[in-house]
């Protein structure tokens, strides 16, 4: 079990015999970060650059499945890792560092793992990415592969919608009872249409950022677009960034607004996946609009305290860390702590001071039985 989940599961007292033993499914590519740190400036053509850190990690959807195990879930995740060194490290620190189900995972033999290097500086990043799609599986392979058909039976389901691409597990996971939650990214084709997302109609919550809602609705105000969503969804949750986030119910039309939380962000990698981890847990113990967005920018906040995607995806001892902080902290504005109150009864008792630190784990190699990280 992941060390940033001590023991804490969000949905205790929720869970009955019956239950799917998945709590959350997802699938996706598995890259491996790079993420050099430290730079002073961008990289100059024609010179050489050197980073006082670095680090890495399974990135690309492993930062969803990452940031919604260390918050409780039992996640499983369904991808293809290479049989090279990077994909054995991504399999075993998904597997054995976090506690992920790779049942539906597998190898394929001689496909190199996908990889992302990014440089952070002054605030921004810069990535270069390098991967072939992995070839499908061949002829008996048992069933569970990166894009199953017969997903497991689980409680709720996260999809990235593609324009005018259907997923015939998003179908298969809303018929079997899951919830499904749904982000998009850049409409490359340009024609932003609601229309062209087939999988939307599956969705109980869609969770754009605001630039996304206003290009599909055609509106110029991203609350505006939120309630437009609405009609095409039960919760539509717009993204804000640095004003926190809007939600509104589809079936009655009450509507939610959290401001976000101030922090220095050093990395904004894998922010937005950690939103909806959070908004997805909230959603599933069946909290309040309010406190499950409230929730959802706490978790985006910390993460981007930290460099690397799912690297900087926090679990309950961060939260009960920055809990603890903000409840001692002279001149707190009383609303702002009452807005998150709620945490007191969830939060584990922490002594960890903060800021915290985490250790930034880097590739070994083996040799003759030893490994040496760099």
């Amino acid at each position: 079990m992941s060390t940033h989940n001590p023991g804490i599961d969000p949905l205790l007292g929720l869970r009955a015999p019956q239950d799917p033993a998945c709590d959350v499914f997802l699938t996706g590519t598995v890259f491996l970060d790079i993420v050099f740190t430290g730079l002073d400036s961008a990289p100059v053509r024609g010179t050489e650059s050197w980073a006082r850190g670095m680090g890495s990690s399974p990135g690309g959807v492993a930062n969803m499945a990452t940031a919604l195990a260390r918050l409780g879930l039992r996640t499983s995740l369904a991808a293809a890792f290479g049989d090279d060194h990077y994909g054995e490290y991504c399999w075993d620190a998904l597997a054995q560092g976090e506690g992920i189900d790779l049942s539906m995972s597998h190898t394929v033999p001689g496909w190199h793992s996908p990889v992302t290097v990014s440089m952070a500086y002054e605030g921004e990043r810069t990535m270069v990415s390098h991967g072939h799609e992995a070839p499908p599986p061949a002829a008996g392979t048992p069933p569970g592969h990166p894009f199953p058909h017969c997903p497991p039976r689980a409680r709720a389901a996260v999809a990235s919608l593609t324009p005018g691409r259907s997923e015939p597990w998003v179908a298969a996971a809303a018929r079997n009872g899951a919830m499904i939650f749904a982000d998009v990214g850049w409409d490359e084709t340009g024609r932003w249409d609601l229309d062209a997302l087939p999988d939307l109609g599956h969705c109980l919550a869609f969770l754009p950022n605001a630039e996304e809602a206003m290009r599909y609705t055609r509106t110029d105000c991203p609350r505006a677009a939120a309630h437009a969503l609405a009609e095409r969804v039960p919760l539509a949750v717009v993204t804000l960034g640095a004003e926190g986030a809007y939600a509104v119910d589809g079936a009655t039309g009450a509507a939610a607004e959290v401001p976000a939380i101030e922090v220095e962000a050093l990395d904004p990698t894998g922010a937005g996946d950690v939103f909806v981890a959070g908004f997805v847990t909230g959603t599933l113990a069946g909290w309040p609009m309010a406190d499950r967005l409230a929730f959802a920018g706490l978790t985006a906040a910390l993460s981007v305290q930290e460099f690397g995607g799912s690297l900087s995806a926090p679990g309950w001892t961060e939260v009960a860390a920055w809990w603890q902080r903000v409840g001692t902290c002279a001149g707190q504005d009383p609303a702002a702590l009452e807005r998150y109150a709620f945490l007191a009864d969830l939060l584990p008792a922490t002594r960890r001071a903060w800021p915290l630190r985490r250790a930034v784990p880097t590739i070994g190699f083996r040799s003759e039985g030893r490994t040496a990280a760099g």
